[in-house]
């Protein structure tokens, strides 16, 4: 049902206009997204950053509010899978901070997070929210560090710190028992952060030096690796990590370009999306658990090349236009920025839900805590039916619990100064009113 897919380009007054990106570059994507914002750095002091609601489209303009909290410029973003209005920042200043986004956006610049969290000894590269377990996060820094945290308590939960090399890429997996790491030592780790070690290795993933992104295929026990050849020709080869240290189940030979390719694994659809930096085209694949194991749909073709890209999550697709993928492709344009929103539909002459194209998606909901997680708990995403006629029929589509991290050291100390003025305040009024605070 996804072979004829076709991407239907935005129109103009459907674009996200005149954004001033930051000149920082790294393994990051550029832009990150959820179902209502997306969200870029921006040029400035204090590593400014963009989150930019989906109805304020057209032009952005000079001077409008952002986040300004950091020492440094921020390398990568990520939002709170479960929380709408939680974002995740990463600096060169090596650390990470998390912030709260007002309901109908930013209506002033933030440079007040609510938690921080340091622990890195170099600038932090990489964020990537735990799938299943609510306020996990994980971390890359460039002093070749995994570190898993809980937002929530504002602490570190474990450590990883036996990479030789930086690190390049890193996944979870689709219930989040392991993360996956590519680095420029070649080697793709399986790392279990509960018991802070590895679990599975390949060595010499991919021959060519440049950067291997990495994508888990949920529902197949596959891993998804995109690299270079040593001739720099790109690639992809898909792993069965049940039996890691062999040969690839399948590999499948792209083409000679420079850019590195970021995979996006859908698993609803089981559509594998390969958009790479400075590529104008999109390749996608359905993956099946047979040979051939995946074979090409079609390919979306573009004269501007993409400086990052991101998906958004299928709660925030319009279903009821069979559009079953929404990417968000970052283009340079005279000096500045545009974000062109790109959606992937099926043909259908029917205006009816199509259920065949849409079954239950994640729907934004933890499936445990971050205590039940780190004691040894595994569950699977929670889902609900895409079916407008059916929102809000399922419990797995109730909201998550309000996000409320613990008080830092600094804000104790903030409430307790503001307590001992006042208390010596009332004291003053009192020996003035000749009484004893006795």
């Amino acid at each position: 049902q996804y072979r004829h897919v076709y991407v239907e380009a935005p129109k103009h007054d459907e674009k996200f206009e005149g954004l001033r990106l930051a000149t920082t570059t790294g393994e990051q994507q550029y832009i990150k997204a959820n179902s209502q914002f997306f969200a870029v750095a921006l040029q400035g002091g204090g590593g400014p950053f963009a989150v930019v609601n989906y109805k304020d489209v057209g032009e952005y303009r000079p001077g409008a509010p952002t986040v300004s909290g950091h020492k440094s410029a921020v390398l990568d973003l990520e939002f709170n899978p479960f929380h709408e209005h939680v974002i995740a920042s990463a600096s060169e200043d090596a650390t990470i901070k998390v912030w709260g986004i007002p309901q109908q956006g930013l209506t002033e610049t933030l440079t007040e997070p609510l938690v921080d969290l340091t622990g890195h000894g170099r600038k932090v590269t990489l964020l990537r929210f735990h799938p299943t377990a609510n306020n996990v996060l994980a971390s890359v820094s460039a002093d070749m560090s995994v570190k898993v945290w809980d937002i929530e308590k504002g602490s570190e939960m474990a450590s990883y710190d036996d990479h030789k090399q930086l690190i390049q890429d890193i996944v979870w997996d689709h219930e989040g028992k392991n993360w996956a790491t590519s680095s420029k030592d070649k080697k793709i780790r399986i790392g279990d952060p509960r018991s802070k070690s590895v679990v599975g290795c390949i060595d010499d993933a991919h021959a060519g030096a440049k950067s291997t992104k990495l994508a888990f295929l949920g529902g197949f026990d596959r891993l998804a690796s995109v690299g270079f050849t040593k001739q720099s020709q790109r690639q992809i080869k898909f792993w069965d990590v049940r039996s890691l240290g062999g040969e690839p189940v399948h590999q499948i030979q792209l083409d000679q370009a420079s850019g590195v390719i970021i995979p996006y694994y859908d698993v609803d659809t089981r559509v594998l999306y390969l958009a790479g930096k400075g590529d104008g085209n999109i390749r996608y694949y359905e993956n099946i658990a047979e040979k051939p194991w995946a074979f090409a749909l079609s390919e979306y073709r573009s004269t501007q090349a993409a400086k990052g890209t991101c998906f958004v999550p299928k709660r925030g697709l319009d279903v009821m236009r069979c559009e079953t993928a929404r990417c968000l492709k970052l283009v340079s344009q005279a000096g500045k920025a545009c974000v062109e929103p790109l959606s992937f539909i099926v043909p259908r002459k029917s205006d009816s839900f199509q259920d065949d194209l849409f079954p239950d998606a994640f729907c934004g909901v933890p499936s445990m805590s971050a205590d039940e997680w780190w004691a040894g708990a595994n569950a699977k995403p929670r889902t609900a039916p895409l079916d407008p006629a059916k929102a809000g029929t399922s419990n797995a589509s109730a909201p998550a619990k309000k996000f409320v991290p613990a008080k830092s050291a600094a804000q104790l100390t903030r409430e307790l100064d503001v307590a001992l003025a006042t208390i010596k305040k009332l004291e003053a009024k009192l020996a003035a009113a000749g009484l004893s605070a006795e």
